[in-house]
């Protein structure tokens, strides 16, 4: 789905320059900036390896009366490979704070309502841990604090993890030999029925969306994906939760296998306070799956917790 909107970056210590968008609907583009400086800011991270079309729904939704934002992590979209290769989560959690601040900076100098998808969710959770005053609300989505499994502190667990770390890093070598197949299984004709027979994608999948995400990963950097995952194994942001006194939103895919249903039960027994919504025949997918039901949802949430009533712009 085209989208009209300013693309800028952020520059990160080691030269990285990260893309953030701007999304600006109808308004004319010349003046988008100054039209949408006094709306209330969303701010949207994606999941590892996700494609802006996993936002259109809620883009489509908030763009109307808010000032909505995405950005790429590195080596995603826009954004350029990481110049000093490092994919780590306390980086892209850097970069999330760059990208916030110029954000702020560019409109009325309060912090965004945060909204996160899959990875995102435990790089906005740092975020949180490092500058609780740039989240003042936050809507999770099918993601947790940490991989499944990290929050018990079991021997097992411990030792499954390490195993999986040295893994990774033992596998990282082979990423260039693998990536042209499976390239070629992403571009293939039976990758959106695989999905679906497997029960990652339900019956309600757009196709042409499911396209689009396989064509994003396609296009980015094999070594940038890998790197990027193993990253996300290491560590965990349990320890935040608790921690967490802002407005938040916790939705959960009933039939999410990546995100299992009783890893969003844990994290919403550990945030009490938190709204909860269950999407029923949905997967990870859910943000396109139910794409209309989340987007309504999550606008009843800004409204009903008061998270600054939107200002008409004047045209």
């Amino acid at each position: 789905m085209p989208y009209r909107r300013l693309t800028r970056f952020v520059v990160a210590p080691d030269g990285t320059r990260v893309a953030s968008h701007t999304h600006h609907g109808d308004l004319p583009e010349a003046q988008a900036d100054a039209l949408l400086a006094r709306r209330p800011s969303v701010l949207l991270t994606n999941g590892i390896g996700s494609s802006e079309n996993f936002w259109r729904y809620i883009v489509a939704d908030l763009e109307q009366d808010h000032r909505v934002v995405h950005w790429n992590y590195r080596g995603h979209g826009s954004s350029e490979e990481s110049r000093s290769d490092d994919y780590r989560i306390p980086v892209h959690v850097d970069d999330l704070e760059r990208v916030t601040e110029d954000m702020m900076a560019r409109g009325d100098g309060k912090p965004p309502h945060h909204i996160a998808f899959s990875m995102g969710v435990r790089v906005l959770l740092e975020l949180y841990r490092k500058r609780p005053e740039l989240v003042p609300a936050m809507t999770l989505i099918a993601g947790a604090p940490g991989m499944p499994g990290a929050a018990n502190g079991r021997l097992s667990s411990r030792l499954m993890f390490g195993a999986a770390r040295q893994a990774f890093r033992a596998s990282t070598p082979l990423v260039p030999l693998a990536a042209p197949a499976a390239h070629v299984m992403m571009n293939s004709r039976i990758a959106y029925p695989l999905g679906r027979a497997v029960g990652v994608l339900r019956q309600r999948a757009p196709r042409q969306d499911i396209d689009e995400f396989m064509l994003a990963l396609r296009r980015m950097s094999p070594r940038a994906y890998w790197l990027t995952l193993r990253g996300l194994i290491e560590g965990s942001a349990w320890d935040v939760v608790p921690s967490v006194t802002v407005p938040t939103f916790l939705i959960a895919a009933r039939n999410d296998f990546l995100v299992p249903m009783f890893e969003m039960e844990r994290f919403r027994a550990a945030l009490p306070h938190a709204h909860w919504l269950q999407v029923e025949d949905a997967g990870h997918a859910g943000l396109l799956e139910a794409g209309t039901e989340i987007a309504t949802a999550v606008r009843g949430f800004l409204i009903n917790h008061g998270l600054r009533t939107p200002v008409a712009t004047p045209l």
